[in-house]
C-alpha cells in the first residue's frame, strides 16, 4: 500500500537525488556490480511514480557523473546499455503519465544509438505538462557552471552583453537546469555525506537529506521518510524564524 500523501503545502517543488549504493548492494549479495545497477532501475521507477503522484514539479536523478567514466569499461558499457533499454521500456509510461523528460550533461562521449534514443525520448515527451524528469548523465556541477560562464563570455566578447549587467539570474538562465526551480530537497542514499559535484550552483539553499539505505532498497517508505524530513524543516532563506512565522500568519 502506498503511503498517504503529505500535506501539499510542504511538498517539495523540485527533488534531486544521488542514487548511491548499487554496487555495494550487489557485493553484499555476492553478485556482480552490474546486477546492482539493474536492480536500481526498479527503485528509480518507484521514485518517479512516487514524486509524480504527489505533485512534485521536477525530479532530477544523478544517473552517471562526469567522473564515472573512470570506472571499469565493462561497468560503463553495462550502464550505457541499461540507459538505452530503460529508455525504450519506460518511455510509454512517461508519455501516458504526462511526464516530460530532459537529459543534462555532456553527450559527446555517448554512442550514436544512445544519442538517438535520448533525442527520441525528449521529443516524445516535449509537449507533456506534468512533472519534469531530469536525468543527469555524464554530468558534473563544475562542468555546468563552466559551460554557463563560457556562454556569457561569448556574449560579452561579441558585444551583446554588458559585464556589469551579469547577475545571478543571468547565469542561472545559462545552466542546464534553466527554467526549473532550484531543488527544495536533495536526497543521497547509500550512506555517503557529500554532493559529489552534483548541481553545485542549484543546491545553494536546498534541504540536504542523507540516509544509509542502498539505492535498490530505497522504496516508498524511504521516500516518505525523506518527504517528512522536508516537511519538518523551516526554510528561512536568510530570514529569521520570526519573520517566517509572521509571513505565515
Amino acid at each position: 500500500m502506498s503511503p498517504a500523501p503529505a500535506d501539499s503545502a510542504v511538498i517539495p517543488r523540485h527533488v534531486a537525488i544521488i542514487m548511491d549504493g548499487n554496487g555495494r548492494w550487489a557485493r553484499a549479495r555476492h553478485l556482480p556490480r552490474t546486477e546492482g545497477h539493474r536492480q536500481g532501475v526498479h527503485a528509480t521507477r518507484t521514485a518517479v511514480r512516487f514524486c509524480a503522484a504527489r505533485g512534485v514539479q521536477a525530479l532530477t536523478l544523478f544517473a552517471f557523473s562526469s567522473e564515472n567514466w573512470k570506472r571499469p569499461s565493462a561497468e560503463v558499457n553495462t550502464l550505457m546499455s541499461l540507459f538505452v533499454s530503460a529508455l525504450e521500456k519506460e518511455l510509454p509510461e512517461l508519455v501516458q503519465n504526462n511526464i516530460r523528460l530532459r537529459f543534462i550533461g555532456e553527450r559527446e562521449a555517448f554512442s550514436d544509438k544512445l544519442k538517438h534514443r535520448i533525442h527520441e525520448a525528449e521529443a516524445a515527451t516535449r509537449d507533456n505538462t506534468g512533472m519534469e524528469l531530469v536525468i543527469a548523465v555524464s554530468y558534473g556541477g563544475r562542468w555546468d557552471i563552466t559551460a554557463a560562464v563560457r556562454c556569457l563570455a561569448v556574449e560579452v566578447a561579441e558585444g551583446r552583453l554588458d559585464p556589469a549587467s551579469i547577475s545571478v539570474e543571468t547565469l542561472d538562465r545559462q545552466l542546464s537546469t534553466a527554467g526549473l526551480p532550484d531543488p527544495d530537497l536533495f536526497i543521497r542514499t547509500g550512506g555517503e555525506r557529500r554532493l559529489s559535484n552534483f548541481l553545485l550552483w542549484q543546491l545553494a539553499y536546498t534541504e540536504l537529506y542523507f540516509c544509509d539505505v542502498l539505492w535498490p532498497d530505497f522504496d516508498e517508505d524511504a521516500l516518505q521518510a525523506a518527504f517528512e524530513f522536508f516537511a519538518g524543516r523551516e526554510r528561512r532563506f536568510g530570514r529569521t524564524g520570526e519573520q517566517v512565522s509572521h509571513e505565515r500568519a
